[in-house]
């Protein structure tokens, strides 16, 4: 197990990473007062596990799914915790993917002004992304992560025995990010690359996932609520992939980075951001997991929401992160006419 700290000026972060961390959770955690926040599939496959850490405190399970990350959930939840009578000096547990801990950390920011937070990843996107970083959020008219804050938790528990209960979906959903930071930092592309045929193996992905936390904790020091720019950095794939995913849905928030990271990096290619080889490189890593891309129907006006981004500065312009070669990327802006225009002409393309 590996300890990362994520020093950030608001609250410093411990997060715990490897087999053996929900060990150091009942650890630290001992005699505190406990709220936890999970959904229902995790309560179905955790029960047992969640009675037994915590034996005398209140459970919510929320409705699992991205469709129910909703003010109306949000409240629902900080209904539950008035009920419970809880104090300033209570923790709130959010244990579940990416949905449940987005939630769950806005609604300790919320509850008396803030109370501690601790986030238990259970889904392999969560631990090597959203579990860090302290971004909390709920979606609102279609908009995803529109409402929300920065909230760092005190402490982050990724264990792996809880990717073992994943369906190969949900790796792969996880496996878009890791591929991200791959595309921003050369060292993880180089393992990446190295162990191919790897890529759904758990001890790979132990290894790999305290790799990725380790550099998303040096960009969150330096950059905690995007101030700087620095942070944008984290977003490569997801302008694309968050426009195409709020437009058709069905597949996983992951699997739509991959395919956003596809799109980017042919528009990096034509525009001169990116070389031929380093693109390639990148679209073979993605297609190791994608698979195969399918052709949008309609993807002009799927692109066109693009320009909901929060990194967006211009009424009608979409900002890319685009990956320019190995550990190194560049930020585009482009007109909403030439990103759509270059969007439909990649639009079937192979990997």
């Amino acid at each position: 197990m590996q300890t990362i700290k994520v020093k950030t000026k608001s609250r410093p972060s411990t997060v715990y990473c490897g087999e053996g961390a929900v060990k150091k959770l009942e650890e630290l955690l001992d005699g505190k007062d406990i709220f936890v926040v999970t959904d229902t599939n995790v309560y179905r496959l955790y029960e047992d596990f969640i009675r037994s850490t915590f034996p005398h405190s209140p459970v919510f399970a929320v409705p699992a799914g991205e469709r129910h990350k909703t003010p109306h959930t949000l409240f629902s939840i900080l209904d539950q915790m008035l009920q419970a009578r809880l104090r300033r000096n209570c923790w709130l547990v959010a244990l579940g993917g990416g949905v449940v801990g987005d939630m769950g950390g806005l609604a300790a920011s919320l509850y008396m002004r803030g109370i501690p937070a601790v986030q238990v990843p259970t889904t392999l996107l969560a631990q090597v992304d959203s579990s860090v970083g302290g971004k909390t959020a709920v979606d609102y008219r279609g908009v995803k992560n529109v409402i929300g804050a920065f909230y760092q938790p005190e402490y982050v528990f990724c264990d792996p025995m809880f990717l073992k209960t994943l369906p190969a979906r949900e790796i792969r959903c996880g496996l878009g990010e890791i591929v991200k930071t791959g595309a921003l930092e050369g060292t993880i592309f180089d393992q990446l690359e190295k162990n191919a045929d790897r890529l759904a193996d758990f001890a790979f992905l132990e290894e790999i996932t305290a790799a990725c936390v380790r550099f998303k904790a040096g960009i969150v020091e330096k950059d905690e609520c995007e101030r700087s720019g620095l942070r944008k950095c984290l977003n490569m794939g997801h302008t694309t992939g968050h426009a195409l995913e709020l437009f058709y849905g069905r597949r996983s928030h992951g699997e739509y980075v991959l395919i956003g990271m596809f799109f980017e990096s042919c528009i990096a290619e034509r525009i001169g951001i990116c070389a031929a080889d380093y693109a390639r490189r990148l679209r073979t890593l993605i297609g190791r997991v994608v698979k195969k891309l399918p052709r949008f129907e309609n993807i002009g006006e799927a692109a066109r929401t693009a320009l909901y981004d929060k990194k967006n500065e211009k009424k009608n312009e979409v900002s890319l992160i685009l990956p320019r070669s190995q550990g190194a990327y560049a930020e585009a802006k482009l007109s909403i006419e030439e990103y759509i225009g270059l969007i439909e002409d990649i639009n079937g393309g192979n990997l």
